[in-house]
């Protein structure tokens, strides 16, 4: 058989195939997504937003449940769900930075791994940082003024996102304090309620849902953001907090803090990795491509419903959803970091925090 006969041969088998993508049908079941975080925060906010939308544009309508394993900063749920074999489309997956970054940094409770997964959906985020009222009065658009303040900050773990806070205030020459253990950065903002924490960061979907309401009752001061990448690679402000400056530029108006160098580029990475691609759906390995496909389809068709834009600012903010080739792209994305990146955030984590990972 020639090239060109084994072309025509594929697509044309291809053809044949495709009419099997329409027979899976949920009609009748449940879609379990798990979410390996407490139902308080970011990730809880973002599939309870998109469950029900999934649920309309999967074939039959199944009912789409949220359901949540938190522990171990999420490397519990990750390594649960790295044992599952779901071939019927019925398990979901959702990961975080915060999944992400334990993997990305070798972290030894890691026992999962991403490649064998298959990926439907991603779609980025932001995150906030804000100050309680007596510290925000002194916050002047640059750090400058909170050098001799000491913070406390609720923290899920220095290995999770919340390297990327974490990182940004000793940048800018702050004392932060945070009291790791927590299950979800919604418990965070709850111990910056209560006033146990004076600090906090939410990412975008649960400072929209909760902290933003905080910050209209007097009762907290945005800070920054982590800012949203333009075509060219270059940090700019958040599309949905564009009123707010981001990190780079406090770290620009701040003495001594610097958008150069072996800091800055560690830390630019690795929000990379965490914020641009910052949530994943997945479906566990082994799935059929025909069903990989449906939710890839029906991801598509949620994206480009009319009212999603609109839906989609007031409840996890303006951030671009990929599916199909472009999920996968995006997971690559949001798994892989320079070596000179990882080996100086793991230094980091050595020096500031005691957490050994080489």
């Amino acid at each position: 058989m020639t090239i060109k006969q084994l072309a025509t041969s594929v697509a044309a088998a291809a053809l044949l195939a495709s009419p099997a993508l329409a027979e899976v049908d949920f009609a009748g079941k449940t879609v379990e997504w798990v979410i390996p975080f407490s139902e308080t925060g970011g990730s809880a906010r973002w599939a309870n937003f998109f469950a029900p939308l999934l649920s309309q544009e999967l074939p039959g309508n199944p009912t789409v449940v949220v359901k949540f394993m938190p522990g171990a900063g999420s490397t519990k749920g990750a390594n649960w769900f790295q044992e599952q074999e779901y071939e019927d489309g019925t398990l979901l997956f959702g990961t975080s930075g915060s999944t992400q970054f334990p993997y990305l940094l070798g972290d030894p409770r890691v026992r999962y791994e991403y490649a064998d997964w298959t990926p439907v959906m991603a779609s980025g985020t932001g995150g906030v940082a804000y100050l309680n009222p007596t510290d925000g009065a002194q916050f002047d658009g640059s750090a400058n003024a909170l050098k001799d303040i000491d913070f406390i900050y609720g923290s899920q773990g220095a290995t999770r996102l919340d390297l990327v806070p974490l990182l940004a205030w000793e940048m800018l020459g702050m004392n932060v304090e945070p009291v790791f253990g927590i299950k979800g950065r919604g418990d965070g903002r709850l111990m910056f309620e209560r006033g146990e924490a004076t600090i906090d960061y939410q990412t975008s979907s649960a400072y929209l849902s909760a902290s933003a309401e905080l910050v209209e009752q007097g009762k907290a001061v945005p800070m920054m953001t982590w800012g949203a990448l333009d075509t060219d690679g270059n940090i700019v402000r958040d599309p949905t907090f564009p009123e707010i400056a981001t990190f780079k530029e406090v770290c620009e108006a701040t003495e001594g803090c610097e958008t150069s160098g072996e800091a800055w580029d560690a830390w630019k990475a690795f929000f990379v990795a965490g914020f641009p691609v910052q949530k994943i759906a997945f479906l566990p390995a082994g799935t059929p491509d025909d069903v990989a496909q449906t939710f890839s389809d029906a991801f598509d068709a949620v994206r480009n419903r009319d009212d999603f834009t609109t839906i989609a600012a007031n409840q996890v903010g303006k951030y671009e959803v990929f599916v199909g080739e472009g999920a996968l792209n995006a997971t690559n994305t949001g798994t892989t970091v320079s070596p000179d990146a990882k080996a100086y955030v793991q230094n980091w984590l050595q020096e500031s925090y005691g957490v050994s990972l080489n």
